[in-house]
């Protein structure tokens, strides 16, 4: 195309203009002027795209079939085995689709050079019609119509590349059945004889050594039997606060005379509302307030809400002590413990402080 319109460029040594030099002359590619090297370059393309499908499939072969704790120890090498699989499949299919859109636009489409004059913002329906025009040419450029194939395995390719990402949505916790609920969400690690003990110093606590007034936060002591990522969430379950309040103060509702020592009352530590760990205790009035979104429990009276978005009472874990002396559960939360939801459900009695 000519750059007659271009302005001319000054000579800086002479001050003069020169010539517009123009477009280079066009060389024609390899594959164009040899047909059976545009077919290996064709069947290249399609070869790497077939292959993706294969690659997607691998991967979701080794999300199921590989164990999670199985790892690769090959000299300098110690990784774990699926994800060191899940990198080579994924990552080799993502490659190949953009390596075969690179040869596709090097080798396939059409070598033609071409210039795009500026224009004003606003586009004119010349213009838009002229945009219209570009891409039905560009279209007929990529020739899809005489290299169907590459068309049909680009998509189904991109198609593949997605079953990995929908396996991977498994990754995002278990699925919500009645029973898996029942086991995990609504399950802890709190049974019959397990110590509580204080969550920085893990030391069991003596009904003595508790002042009235005293919050204490606190954890089983067989937390310290899992590790990682388990423990987290047994913790995130089991956390605890212990408090002691003059017993006449408080009203222990009939099925729970046997909850507490003498004054002394565990609650889950994990606000109702949202699942916030709460610990801001107000002695005098026997409230607890949950800092994201002030909540208030009342602890004297069976922990009920008393202000707040929360809808449910605090889970109260019935205690007693050990024949060593020591404060142990007497057995799990009777109710589910942590943030409210529609398929969760305590029994209407509790919300007024019973069970």
């Amino acid at each position: 195309m000519s750059h007659d319109n271009y302005p001319a460029v000054q000579d800086p040594g002479h001050g003069q203009p020169v010539p517009n030099p123009g477009l280079e002359e066009h060389v024609e590619r390899y594959t164009d002027a040899n047909p059976a090297a545009a077919n290996r370059a064709y069947a290249a393309i399609v070869g790497m795209l077939a292959a993706v499908p294969v690659l997607a499939i691998a991967f979701v072969v080794i999300y199921f079939a590989v164990p999670r704790d199985m790892f690769i120890d090959f000299g300098p090498i110690y990784a774990n085995a699926q994800n060191v699989g899940f990198g080579l499949t994924g990552g080799t299919a993502v490659l190949l689709i953009g390596l075969a859109c690179v040869q596709w636009a090097r080798v396939i489409m059409t070598d033609a050079e071409s210039i795009e004059y500026r224009h004003s913002a606003a586009s004119p329906p010349e213009a838009r019609a002229e945009v219209a025009q570009q891409f039905s040419d560009g279209v007929e450029q990529s020739r899809f119509g005489r290299r169907k194939l590459i068309g049909g395995a680009l998509a189904g390719a991109l198609g593949f590349s997605l079953v990995p990402v929908v396996v991977l949505f498994a990754d995002l916790g278990p699925w919500p059945t009645r029973s898996r609920i029942e086991e995990t969400l609504e399950e802890t690690i709190w049974a019959d004889g397990v110590p509580i003990v204080n969550d920085v110093t893990f030391e069991r606590i003596r009904p003595e050594d508790v002042e009235i007034g005293q919050l204490i936060n606190a954890q089983p002591e067989t937390l310290l039997n899992y590790e990682g990522s388990q423990q987290a969430i047994e913790k995130a379950k089991s956390s605890l606060i212990v408090v002691r309040m003059d017993p006449a103060s408080i009203r222990i509702p009939e099925a729970r005379r046997d909850w507490q020592v003498a004054g002394i009352l565990a609650y889950s530590k994990i606000c109702t509302h949202v699942g916030c760990p709460i610990s801001l205790w107000e002695r005098q009035t026997h409230n607890l307030l949950c800092p994201c979104h002030q909540s208030m429990f009342d602890l004297s009276d069976a922990g009920v809400v008393v202000f707040g978005p929360a809808a449910r009472s605090l889970p109260q874990l019935p205690i007693r002590v050990s024949s060593e002396g020591y404060l142990v559960a007497r057995s799990d939360f009777t109710v589910p413990v942590g943030p409210s939801y529609f398929e969760r459900n305590a029994p209407e009695s509790y919300m007024d402080g019973d069970a």
